[in-house]
């Protein structure tokens, strides 16, 4: 019979994995690893940070970054909840009057009740018609100013391929002029 001997030698990691192997211990590490580890901050709900350049929080154990938008969601989301009564804000009507009222269409409904049993209903009715004719107001004059600030000549290109401007129409100085003045008639109206 013939002398076997083992052409390999075996290192000390392989040796230890035989030994994890055998005593089930199989995620154990074989050998050591030296390297560089990055160091992180333990951060909490409700933690706001600054890094890279961008503001980070924790919201709902969820890492978030910082908009300059989210004030704007947060006052345009509809909760769940009446913050008023509690009941589920589910229907159509819900949507309708919580970006008005912060409230459920019931809530309103009492709140409403309320006024015209002590007499207040014409006088909250007068009021929110005004904020809602001084919103539109503010629109158009918004309108008004970005239309006047885009003059913009129109050109045509013709069948030769020359480039034509042409000019005429309405005359934009005086059609904003008109429009101001209306405006101006508006709120004057809305004050008396």
């Amino acid at each position: 019979m013939s002398d076997t001997k083992l052409k390999k030698e075996f290192r000390e990691r392989d040796v230890q994995r035989l030994r994890n192997i055998i005593t089930k211990k199989y995620g154990n590490a074989t050998g050591i690893q030296v390297g560089y580890e990055k160091q992180t901050e333990e951060r909490l709900e409700g933690d706001v940070w600054e890094e890279n350049g961008k503001t980070w929080t924790i919201k709902d154990g969820i890492k978030q970054t910082v908009t300059k938008l989210d004030e704007i969601k947060k006052a345009t989301r509809m909760p769940l909840l009446c913050p008023n009564c509690s009941q589920p804000m589910k229907s159509s009507l819900d949507k309708k009057m919580y970006p008005i009222h912060k409230t459920c269409f019931s809530c309103v409904v009492s709140m409403e009740t309320k006024l015209k049993m002590e007499g207040k209903y014409e006088e909250y009715s007068r009021n929110m018609v005004t904020k809602n004719i001084v919103t539109h107001i503010e629109e158009a004059a918004q309108f008004i100013e970005e239309f006047a600030r885009n003059t913009v000549k129109e050109t045509y290109v013709t069948e030769q391929g020359d480039v034509e401007e042409w000019e005429g129409g309405v005359d934009k100085q005086k059609l904003v002029e008109k429009w101001k003045e209306g405006l101006q008639e508006m709120k004057e109206r809305l004050e008396n």
